[in-house]
């Protein structure tokens, strides 16, 4: 499968976005993925790190404003990369009601 899915979208925001591999890169580590989880189980690894990224981007954003911390670019960075998490699985649980909805069109 190629192009941008959940695993390669949690490395593209744990490199901080900064580079991607190449489509073969891509490609590989999906088939490998496949082979050893099933669907559920990787869909409910990624919405737990999308949950992970959103409380620490929640716990940057405390310390910001207790005044622990005064890292303003590294709160803005971890709301970011929660943001985009966020977003990726919102288009992904939108392709998958989708063909959900396709495959109950079919005719039998």
């Amino acid at each position: 499968m190629d192009g941008l899915n959940i695993s390669n979208a949690n490395r593209f925001i744990e490199a901080g976005g900064t580079r991607v591999g190449s489509a073969a890169d891509l490609n590989q580590t999906a088939q490998t993925n496949e082979a050893g989880k099933s669907f559920a189980d990787t869909l409910t690894e990624a919405i737990g790190q999308v949950n992970e990224l959103q409380k620490e981007s929640d716990v940057k954003a405390q310390e910001l404003a207790t005044g622990k911390t005064d890292d303003v670019a590294g709160v803005m960075l971890a709301a970011e990369k929660a943001d985009i998490a966020l977003r990726t699985m919102v288009q992904v649980r939108n392709k998958i009601i989708d063909a959900y909805q396709e495959i109950m069109r079919m005719q039998v």
